[in-house]
């Protein structure tokens, strides 16, 4: 009988083994041994942080500081919520405001056949243009029509102010006047021929336009109710009649609000919309606080308690990047330490730089302005018309309704049709509401006073200066205040910056 063989391994596993055993002791020392693991992947036992002291058992928090960090992250994630959901905020304003006004349904068209007063509360509007608002919900009625009188400046914007697209003028029908068929999320039925088709990703959509008024109000209402129509697609055949609601005049509220219940407007677009309204990273971030589709939105005391103290520091976050932005973008002279800005930072409308979005840049428009369109972005030499802000004096200090402050334009204002200076509340964004209804003096000011070398003097406080009153725009003391300064039909003069206004300056 054959012996079997040894294992030809046996042996140096064995003493493998026998030296494994033999330096345990030094292995499990080893271990405790962490002076060889670089700090910086380590956590100690105590850190000191912005949020207090964070305890730790061997990189373990404790349940005081997991809850201390959740309290953090809610607050911070809150806070991202109202920065990030101010689009869709301010959009809902501007569609639910006329609610009281009773524009409500499709075929219902809010019109300011007066122009916009300082009653109304609508981020800078202004007093020189004919605005017209037709209400478009395609949940309820399926795809709507929409014809555009001729001579129209519009933009569609879905329900979180996305730009879909241009009508009249900047658009397809070229200032002619068009048929536009306004599609519901995802629509997979027949697209009739005819029509230019506006795809949104939202069922709620804002058309705002814009008519000339060069030849007069009355004409350029004439106009609109001449041409204008809203209607389902289904009653093509048989159109009813536009319902207009004058808004001017009357006093109604188009601005999202700025405590908890922020988030509760928020949630309540979220719930209405269609999935399309945010991305999937954005429903991530508004269901870490709270605000899913098809759940209530039920937040507990201590929930309530995080988010209204982060609504407060996104709020004094949005106006610390209106008053005191860090873009270089924003500033119409850049070359110099003007206070002069401009809307949209770099003129881009869409907010992205390099290939990435400046989440500043987006507050910044959003917070104080509407109206999303390239359209209004871009210069365009002797048409349409630019803007330009003053949020602060040559000085750099916050405007004082108390004091008086003059506004030195250069002669020949290079403007094609007019130039217009309007006042502002710095709570609201909207028009300064005081004594003065319409609170804006320009070229088109009736006694507007001319010095004697051609150039213009506009005086803002809180009593006029003798022999200017017809220059002057009335101030509150005790209110801020800011100007925006609208060059209709804008020259090179403008454009080139060869011209250019004073700043804000302090007389007493």
């Amino acid at each position: 009988m054959k012996s079997i063989p040894k294992h030809p391994f046996k042996p140096v596993i064995a003493a493998t083994i026998m030296a494994l055993v033999a330096g345990s002791t030094y292995a499990a020392d080893s271990f405790k041994n962490t002076t060889d693991i670089p700090a910086g992947i380590t956590t100690p036992d105590k850190v000191e942080s912005s949020i207090g002291t964070l305890d730790f058992f061997d990189g373990v928090p404790s349940k005081e500081t997991a809850d201390k960090v959740y309290d953090y992250l809610d607050r911070a994630r809150g806070v991202e919520v109202f920065l990030k959901g101010i689009p869709g905020a301010s959009l809902q304003g501007l569609r639910r405001g006329p609610d009281s006004l009773g524009v409500s349904k499709n075929g219902q068209v809010m019109i300011f056949d007066h122009l916009m007063d300082s009653k109304a509360l609508f981020l800078t509007a202004n007093t020189s243009t004919l605005y017209i608002l037709p209400h478009l919900d395609t949940k309820v009625d399926g795809p709507m029509v929409v014809e555009v009188p001729p001579g129209m400046l519009g933009a569609f914007n879905d329900a979180w102010f996305r730009y879909i697209g241009d009508a009249g003028l900047a658009g397809p029908d070229h200032g002619k006047g068009g048929k536009y068929l306004v599609l519901p999320p995802e629509y997979e039925g027949d697209v009739p021929e005819g029509y230019f088709v506006v795809k949104p990703r939202t069922y709620g959509v804002w058309l705002f336009m814009r008519g000339n008024i060069s030849k007069g109000v009355d004409v350029a209402v004439k106009n609109v109710k001449d041409h204008l129509k809203v209607y389902p697609l289904s009653q093509k055949d048989h159109p009813k009649a536009v319902e207009y609601i004058s808004a001017s005049g009357k006093a109604f509220n188009t601005i999202h609000t700025n405590d908890y219940s922020f988030y509760e407007h928020l949630n309540h677009l979220v719930q209405e919309e269609s999935i399309g309204l945010l991305d999937p990273e954005t429903r991530g971030l508004f269901a870490s606080i709270g605000i899913v589709k098809g759940k209530e939105f039920a937040p507990d005391e201590r929930m309530k308690k995080i988010l209204t103290d982060a609504v407060a520091i996104g709020n004094a976050a949005a106006r610390s990047i209106t008053w005191y932005p860090r873009m270089e973008r924003v500033y119409v002279y850049p070359d110099t330490k003007s206070e002069w800005i401009m809307a949209y930072p770099g003129k881009n409308v869409f907010f992205t730089y390099d290939g990435a979005l400046e989440t500043d840049a987006r507050v910044f428009f959003h917070y104080t302005y509407t109206g999303v369109t390239p359209a209004m972005a871009v210069t365009r030499e002797g048409k349409g018309s630019d803007y330009a802000i003053a949020f602060k004096d040559s000085e750099h200090q916050a405007l004082d309704g108390s004091k008086t402050y003059k506004l030195h334009l250069p002669k020949d204002v290079p403007a094609k049709d007019f130039w217009a200076v309007t006042i502002y509340d710095t709570q609201t964004r909207s028009q300064l509401q005081t004594d003065q209804a319409f609170p804006t003096v320009g070229s088109q000011s009736k006694g507007f006073v001319k010095n004697d070398d051609g150039s213009y003097d506009v005086y803002f406080g809180p009593t006029a200066p003798k022999g200017f009153e017809k220059n002057w725009l009335q101030t509150i003391p005790g209110k801020s205040w800011f100007p925006i300064l609208r060059i209709y039909g804008p020259l090179k003069p403008w454009i080139e910056k060869t011209w250019r206004p004073s700043e804000v300056q302090l007389v007493k």
